[in-house]
């Protein structure tokens, strides 16, 4: 698809969910269109409605901050919907510009991967744009040693949640894991819209994996921050774990997300069991290894 493309269906989707009742105005009586109208929208933007419609058939050239703005307010967007579509507004005015593929990691600075391995009560990932594992503290590798298990070193949360069937035992709330990490990915994609790693990755998931392609068509958008996650992990039972990503400036590939359990609770005791049961089936690999001929 083209950035158009990805403008329009954005837009249009954005604007199906918003009823008149939400935004104050008179339904109007039967409605051929879900969600407000064109003139709606423009009325609340403050635009005409022959300029919204040029925003909506995926044509940002042009547009003044204050209209996204406008548009953005109108639609009522979540602040994840607003970053998006300021990013798909600066890759349309940007041109040729934009078409700069993003550079390939040559690797992590020893200093970050000091810091994460300093982390000890904690499971701590690093993780890039492709959601994908570059690195993970002793606890993190631990706890998301099934998906280690199943795709060696080169872990993507995305891949293990639509290709691999074990991923729905593992994660509780499969559904609502599905829905962020597809929400999480086309945010990132509206970022990087001419970046190669993600566009094949979209590629492969949209080829491989009905349940991706029907929130791909969805267009929902989401800033990765904060929240709880629930693993069902089959060393130590039920975890249920908050979470909190860093953007590290200094590595624009890079995120740092850890995970903690609240003092005194089940999760904490059972995160506890994890690093024992993980420094136990290292100490047992090595003496297997040893005693190889």
């Amino acid at each position: 698809m083209t950035t158009r493309d990805d403008v329009r269906d954005f837009l249009v989707s954005r604007r199906a969910r918003i009823t008149p009742a939400m935004v104050g105005l008179p339904s109007g009586g039967s409605r051929r269109v879900a969600g407000l109208r064109r003139g709606e929208v423009a009325i609340l933007a403050g635009v005409s409605v022959e300029y919204y419609t040029k925003l909506e058939r995926g044509d940002l050239r042009g547009v003044s901050d204050e209209v996204l703005e406008a548009i953005a307010g109108a639609l009522r967007f979540t602040e994840a919907e607003h970053r998006h579509l300021f990013d798909l507004a600066r890759t349309a005015n940007a041109g040729a510009k934009a078409r700069k593929r993003a550079t390939t990691r040559t690797g992590v600075r020893p200093s970050l991967l000091h810091l994460l391995t300093s982390i000890t009560d904690a499971a701590a990932v690093l993780g890039d744009r492709t959601s994908g594992i570059v690195a993970a503290n002793s606890l993190a590798r631990a706890l998301y040693d099934p998906l280690y298990r199943t795709m060696g070193d080169h872990v993507t949360y995305a891949r293990y949640i639509f290709f691999d069937p074990s991923s729905q035992q593992f994660y509780p709330d499969w559904e609502d894991i599905a829905d962020a990490s597809v929400a999480s990915l086309r945010t990132v994609a509206g970022r990087n819209p001419f970046d190669r790693e993600i566009s094949d990755l979209v590629g492969e998931l949209s080829t491989r994996s009905e349940a991706f392609r029907v929130r791909w068509a969805r267009h929902d958008v989401r800033l990765h921050i904060e929240g709880v996650k629930r693993i069902q992990h089959p060393a130590v039972g039920l975890l249920e774990l908050e979470y909190n990503t860093l953007v590290l400036p200094g590595d624009e590939d890079l995120t740092l997300t850890v995970y903690t359990a609240a003092p005194g609770s089940d999760s904490a005791d059972r995160l506890r069991l994890l690093a024992t049961w993980w420094a136990t089936e290292n100490v047992q690999n090595a003496s297997t290894t040893t005693a190889e001929p």
